[in-house]
C-alpha cells in the first residue's frame, strides 16, 4: 500500500477510537438511569430510521450524479 493511504487508514481509525472512547466515558458518567422496554424500541427505531434516511440521501446523491442531474447546463454560444 502506498503511504498516504495507510495514513488515512491510521487517522481513520484513531478518529472511530477517540469516538468509541467518548461513546463509553458518556455512558459511564451517566450512572445508572433504567431504561424500560419502550425507550429501547424508541432507541432501536430511531437509529434505525436515521441509518435509513442517511443511506437514502447518500443513494439520491450517487444516482442524481450518475445520470447528469448535477451537470451545469450551459447555452452554448455561436
Amino acid at each position: 500500500m502506498k503511504l498516504p493511504t495507510v495514513i488515512l487508514a491510521l487517522v481513520l481509525a484513531a478518529m472511530l477510537g477517540f469516538a468509541l472512547w467518548g461513546l463509553i466515558a458518556a455512558w459511564r458518567l451517566s450512572g445508572d438511569v433504567p431504561i424500560s422496554l419502550n425507550g429501547y424500541i424508541a432507541l432501536g427505531l430511531a437509529a434505525g430510521l436515521t441509518l435509513l434516511l442517511g443511506g437514502g440521501l447518500m443513494w439520491l446523491a450517487f444516482y442524481s450524479a450518475r445520470k447528469g442531474f448535477d451537470d451545469i447546463d450551459r447555452d452554448e454560444e455561436p
